[in-house]
Formats: structure tokens, sequence, C-alpha cells
């Protein structure tokens, strides 16, 4: 193994977090909180790799694995406060008690306003009484349910897919033979300041109402949606991130931002939608809108709603690209953490049926109805006669490393720049200025290089709609300027089909410069927009130049054609950006018809995954973390063996017995924020470390739901006849009430209930001896929310949720490795 690989570098004891008191009283509630932590053994928070090697040089792995065995956590399951008992002596070189001040913008931070869903299945009594009394029909209903929904999800995916094309078209029609027919008269008049004002206003006026609506309504619908809805295939639940609301506002905001110019496009925002549109298809009912409509009420669980999600960011990647395949692939390499055989022909299905009614829909609205030639809202055209020489594999690697390179360095701009917004721009207002602020900038960039770029070329030879002359001759027209006057699709399709000689190399370099950094600006604000259009615009005109050198050097080789060269830069730069490789090449093949490019494709996409992991994370890993959300990996940290659970986990653990007092349940689910309780045989003795034999595991949604409808013991007659059915708990999911929402009176607080026909009676649980790596892959792997730690007498000693796992980390970079654990704030 390459690199120098150093022991854990943060803190091993978690310092305890709190707000300052001086930033609570803010009623921003996105404005970046700083916490003081005070450790005895501060290590790393913020610390460079020097101080890592000081670290690791200074205490031997018998010494911080003996600190580490002492070391006893009270940690909240599912989000609490972490604090820690003190350990003996202190670190070397870290003073003792030291306060210091950790910012939000952090990669070194978890936020535990995350919870967990839970994938696993809560074999309970009252289950088992519903499959056994419902039988086989029961089954085979639901299985061809699942069918039928997913037929919906591509359907209703597919038409606001449409919506926001057409909506997109007409309106970038609009505008754009506007600003034509103003430029083309200030030419002759001289008044071109005239333009370049509408210019602005038309770009200044969606991304107002967008960022108003992403600001002030749902900002959860900003960016393109993908690192959240990877985050809730992963396991975590992501607050308001598959609402109705999200949805309207997620619409409408891409609409607006790709209407305002800005350096961003639509089928990024696709995956998001399709998963909204999954997630309320699926479940019959909406919680925004207040209805609930009886239906699909067997499939109100975590478990089938994150198989349909899966479904609908398939459906989402096939209506954006036409690419059924790619669309389960992205599901399955970028999102699910559970899959099988069935859900895959699902989710295939799903794609197909989107892919389909987008290609009706768009074909009839563009007067060729019964032809399906719009397989697709991004159409890349045809690639039938593009081949590739031996020779050129050399030149697909050398691509792929400068992908690479440009993706990692958009990634750490992009980065920094995020981080600063964290941290400083935490007002509404600010933030919507910021976006007009970038439109005007773009619209401005625009008209600067269609002013002062000499770049024309004949007419005819350009797929452009708005031709602009500017200064070019009788029967020519500004090149770059056909670049900037449609939208960035149609700029991209022209780069991949102008024919050679069509653009200057000045004229696309400078593009390529600019775009750039404007692209690298605009990702991160606070509209909603898509990161792969841009990407593959910037890529495409990097490829182009290229193109124009391998004419140069090769002008009589048939192989060589610009065009090919620009589809290979625009999978370099995408791939280096966001680190994709097996669905990127599948997506990219789907959009272009042409199987032949597929070995090309790929050794540029490895390539720049390759050089881009080198340097640091991919963009939506990256996003992923400065938000603090506890994701987990495919696979454990390596070299982690030597951790045990009884490091792992969190203790002491508050538990139940099977018959349990209301009053204690109350006060518990009042004072604590715990999510999940061990149903324990009461010990006979409580010596602090162990905690009675594990009897099940209740979750606190299921106590709230059973104290809402006062299923009390001493109250049986009244409610017994009534049935005590799983459906008390599927209506009120997914928004479980609140304890405080639960009215208990004086009496019935000493009044009893019997957790055993709801608690689930085989939770899983490891014992106390278990390595991380193993309690990290059954937690993974099967979508756990809580890991239950016993003892050799099956006495539970402790609890393992998301965040325990979480909170291990393998840190890369420049070929260095460590294995990092990080802090947890409140």
């Amino acid at each position: 193994m390459s690199g120098e690989v150093f022991g854990r570098a943060n803190d091993e004891r978690t310092p305890l977090l709190r707000p300052r008191q001086e930033d609570r009283g803010n009623d921003d509630a996105s404005n970046p909180f700083n916490y003081n932590a005070t450790s005895s053994a501060e290590m790393a928070i913020n610390s460079t790799d020097e101080d890592d090697r000081v670290l690791s040089q200074s205490m031997d792995e018998d010494n911080i694995l003996g600190l580490l065995r002492r070391r006893r956590s009270y940690e909240s399951q599912e989000g609490g406060v972490v604090s820690s008992s003190s350990l003996p002596g202190d670190l070397p070189h870290r003073p003792t008690n030291e306060p210091k001040t950790v910012r939000t913008g952090n990669l070194n931070l978890l936020s535990s306003k995350f919870e967990s869903l839970d994938y696993d299945i809560c074999e309970n009594s009252l289950l088992i009484d519903e499959e056994r009394t419902k039988g086989y029909q029961f089954i085979a209903k639901k299985d061809l349910l699942r069918w039928v929904i997913m037929i919906f999800i591509g359907i209703f995916t597919a038409l606001i897919a449409c919506c926001i094309d057409i909506a997109i078209e007409e309106g970038s029609g609009v505008k754009f033979n506007f600003l034509k027919k103003q430029v083309d008269q200030c030419v002759e008049d001289g008044c071109l300041s005239i333009p370049f004002l509408y210019w602005i206003l038309c770009n200044l006026v969606p991304v107002l109402i967008g960022s108003l609506l992403v600001v002030y309504v749902e900002p959860v619908a900003a960016g393109s949606g993908i690192p959240q809805v990877k985050c809730y295939l992963n396991g975590v639940k992501v607050p308001r991130i598959v609402r109705v609301k999200t949805l309207i506002v997620k619409a409408i905001g891409v609409t607006c931002s790709v209407l305002g110019g800005l350096a961003v496009g639509k089928e990024g925002p696709m995956i998001h939608s399709g998963a909204v549109v999954a997630a309320g298809l699926s479940q019959g009912k909406s919680t925004t809108l207040r209805k609930d409509f009886k239906l699909f009420t067997y499939f109100r669980e975590d478990h089938e709603k994150r198989d349909f999600v899966s479904g609908g960011a398939a459906a989402g990647v096939a209506a954006a690209f036409g690419a059924p395949v790619g669309g389960v692939l992205f599901s399955l390499e970028e999102g699910a953490s559970f899959w099988n055989q069935s859900l895959t022909w699902r989710i295939f299905f799903c794609s197909l049926i989107s892919t389909f009614t987008l290609n009706v829909v768009l074909s009839t609205y563009h007067g060729r109805p019964g032809e399906l030639t719009y397989s697709g809202l991004l159409n890349f055209g045809k690639f039938d006669n593009t081949s590739y020489d031996f020779i050129e594999i050399p030149l697909f690697i050398l691509m792929g490393i400068l992908g690479g390179l440009l993706g990692a360095l958009f990634n750490h701009l992009n980065f920094k720049l995020t981080v600063f917004r964290i941290r400083n721009i935490t007002k509404r207002y600010v933030k919507v200025l910021e976006a007009v602020l970038v439109s005007a900038v773009t619209a401005t960039v625009g008209m600067g290089m269609i002013l002062y770029t000499n770049d024309c070329k004949p007419l005819g030879d350009d797929p452009t709609k708005y031709p602009v002359q500017m200064y070019c001759g009788d029967g020519q027209y500004s090149a770059i300027g056909a670049i900037w006057f449609q939208t960035p699709e149609a700029s991209v399709r022209s780069l991949f089909h102008d024919p050679p000689g069509s653009h200057k190399l000045t004229s696309i370099l400078m593009f390529f410069a600019f775009y750039f950094f404007l692209s690298c600006w605009t990702y991160g604000l606070s509209v909603s927009s898509g990161l792969f259009i841009p990407s593959l615009l910037t890529g495409a005109a990097w490829g182009r130049v290229v193109g124009m050198g391998m004419e140069y050097m090769f002008p009589d080789k048939s192989w060589v054609n610009p065009g090919k060269y620009a589809l290979i830069g625009a999978a370099a730069q995408l791939g280096g950006v966001v680190r994709m490789t097996i669905s990127l090449t599948v997506i990219l093949i789907e959009a272009t018809g042409n199987l032949t490019l597929g070995l090309p494709l790929m050794i540029t996409l490895l390539m720049a995954k390759w050089v881009g992991d080198y340097f640091n994370e991919g963009i939506y890993d990256t996003h992923i973390r400065l938000m603090g959300v506890p994701i987990l990996e495919w696979e454990p940290p390596p070299l982690s063996r030597n951790i045990h659970a009884t490091e792992v986990m969190s203790t002491p653990v508050i538990s139940f017995s099977s018959v349990e007092n209301v009053g204690r349940i109350i006060d518990i689910l009042t004072n604590e924020r715990y999510n999940g309780f061990p149903v324990v045989d009461t010990p006979m003795y409580n010596d602090g470390r162990t905690f009675g034999k594990i009897r099940g595991l209740i979750l606190r949604s299921q106590l709230i739901v059973m104290l809402q409808h006062k299923l009390y013991n001493e109250t049986a007659e009244s409610w017994s006849h009534k049935g005590y059915t799983l459906k008390l708990f599927r209506d009120a999911y997914p928004r479980y009430p609140t304890i405080q929402q639960v009215h208990v009176s004086d009496e019935e607080r000493h009044f009893t209930v019997d957790l055993r026909p709801i608690m689930n009676p085989s939770p899983y649980s490891v014992m106390h001896s278990s390595t991380l790596p193993r309690i990290f892959k059954l937690f993974r792997g099967l979508g756990l929310r809580h890991v239950i730690v016993v003892n050799d007498n099956n006495e539970v000693v402790g609890i393992v949720t998301r965040k325990d796992l979480a909170r291990y980390r393998m840190e890369k970079h420049m070929g260095n490795m460590r294995l990092s654990e990080l802090t947890i704030l409140d």
C-alpha cells in the first residue's frame, strides 16, 4: 500500500459541543453556530498533517488502543449530545482543557440533526398475524401493486420533465429572439448598451423568482438534490427532501434558473424530482397537502418507500438522458444501499416507462407524433459514423487525466466557496442577492465575449436558432454568440456536431475559462440547478480544442473528428467532478447511440476518477460531508479490525421492561432524544455495565402511537374490540406525533402498557468482541438503525447507531491515508 498510514487523528474523546449563547438568539435558522469544544485529549479537528505525524510518532498503537478501551461515551441514538468521561493523562503536545472553537463548514464534523431510516422489517406479532390472516393472495396483490406504482412513477416523472422542458424551450425562445432583434438593430444604431441591459434584465427576473422560492419557501430545493437523494437511499432521513412542496419549488426553480442564463442544467434536478414523485405516489397520501387517499397503505414503511425512491431516481435519469439502463446503474452506483434481482427488474421497467412517455409527449410537441425521436431532455445528436483508432487510446488516457485534474480543481474551488457561504452568507436576502449578482455577471461575460471576440462563420453551418451577426460580414454570424444565445444543452450539441473550422482556438479557450469559473460559482447558489450540463459544456469546450490540435497534426486522417474529442472531453470533465464511472459510461453511450465509443468513454472516466480521487472527493460527497450527514460508505474503513464493539457502542443504555409503566415512558421520551430502546428482562442487580437480558427492541415512534391511542393494559376492554393492528402505525407514518402532542392524565401515568406485541422480538445484536468491520457490514448491508451489543450472557451492554459507525472514516489525500474519528455536533 502506498502512502503513510496514520493513527486516528481526531479527538479520541468526542468533546461536548454547545452553541454559543450569543448565537442562540439569531432568528435565521441557516446561521452557522460557532461551537466551543473542550477536551483534555484534543486531536486534530482542524489539525495539519504535520500535527498528525507528530501524534502518530509520539504514541504507539498499544497506548492509543488502551485509551480507546477506557473510553465510554454517552451518545444519543439517532440525534443527541455526545460527551465522554475523562481519559487518564494527556496526549502529547496538547494542553489540558484547552478550549477550541469548531466552526461549521468543516469536513470533520457530523450533525446530530440527521436521523436514520429504518430499513429493517420489524417482525413483531402484529406483522406475523397480518400475513397469516391475509395469506398468499395478499402477498401476490402487494407484488402486483409494486409494478403498478412503478408504472405511475415513470409516467409522472416523464410528464414533469416534459413540462420543465417545454417551459424552458418556449421561454428561451422568446428571450433569445427578443435579444437577437435588439442586438441586430443596435449594431447599426450604435446602442449596444441597451440590449446588454435587456439581457441582464431577462436574466435577473427569472433568477430572482427562482431564488425567492428556494430561499423563502423551500430551502431544501436548492441545488440538484442528488446529494440529498443519495443520503436518503443510504439510510439517512433528510428533512423535507421528498415533499410535494419541494417538488413544486424544484420544478419552477430549475425552469427559472435555466431561463435566467445561469450555468446550470435541468437534468440533475430531474433525479430529485423523480424521487419525490416516487415517495408521494407509493404512500397514497400527501402530508404537505394534508390529504390521505387511503391507497397503498401497506407500503407505508421505510424499506418499501426506499425501493420506490430508487425507482424514481432511475426514472429521473432516464427522462433526463434517455438512458433507462443508465438510470438503473445510477441508482445502484450512487444511491441504493440495498439491492436484489426483483428490484432491478422493477426499476428498469420504471425507467423504460419514463423514457417512452417522455418520447411520446415531446415528439408530439415538436410536430412528429409517432416518430419517437426525443428519448430524453438532453439530445446529443447522432454519432453513427464516429469511430476511433488504436493510436488514439493514449490520447484518451491523457484527456482523462486532464479531466481529473480540472475536476479536482473545480471541486476544491467550490468547496472553498461553499465553506465561505456557510460561514458568511447566512441572511436570506443576501442569498437572493448573490444569485441575482451571478446572473448579471453571466450576462456581462456573454456580452463581453460577443463584443470583443472576432469569431465569424457562414450561415447555415450551425444548428443555432438565433444567429447574431454583430460585426461579422454579410452572410456570417458570431460563432461565440451562437453558444451564448441558446440553452446550455443546445450549446453542448453544437460543440459536438459543428463541422471542422467552425470555431477559433482563442474564442473556445476563452469560453472554457469563463464558463469553468462561472459554473463553479453557480453551483451552491440558493437556486435549483444541475451540474451535469455545465460540466459537459466545459469539457466539450476544451475537448474541442484537443480536436483542433488533432486536426492540425493529422489533417488527412479520417478518424480525426473534433466532435468526438468534444464528447470525450465532456465525459472527462463530468467524471472528474462527480467521480461516476459505470453509470456515466452507459448514460453517455445511450445518449449518443454509439456503442463503439464505450471503451474510450470508460477509459477516460476511469482515469478522471483515479486522478481526481488522488486529490479530493467527488463534488456530491464533498457537499454531503459539509452538511455533516452520517453517510456510510460501501466498505468499512481498512485496518480497523483492532476496533471492537465496546469502543464503538454508546453506553449506558436506557431500556424498558416487557410491561412498562406509562409514567416512566413519558418521562424518558420527554427528557431524552433516543429513538430506539432495548426491551430487557429486569436485572437482579444493576452494576452500571449491563442492563438486563435482551428480549427485543422498540422504537420511539411505536411508543408514541401506543400512548396516543391509549393502549393501556388497565383499559383493554375499551380498545381491544376495535382491533389492534399495524394500521394504527401506518396511518401515522411518516410524520409521527411528538411526545409533547400526546396527552396523558395523572391517573394514566400509573397505568402500564405491554410492549411485546409491538416490539421487534428478534433485533440484530453482536457480541461485545465484534470488530468494527463486522458491525459495519451488518449495519450497511441490512440497512439497520440500531445494533444491540451483548455480552457472553446475552445481557445488553451498549447499542450501536449510524453515527457511531459514521464517525470512523478513512481519509485519503495525495497518497496518504489515516483513520480519523469525527466529532458529532449537538
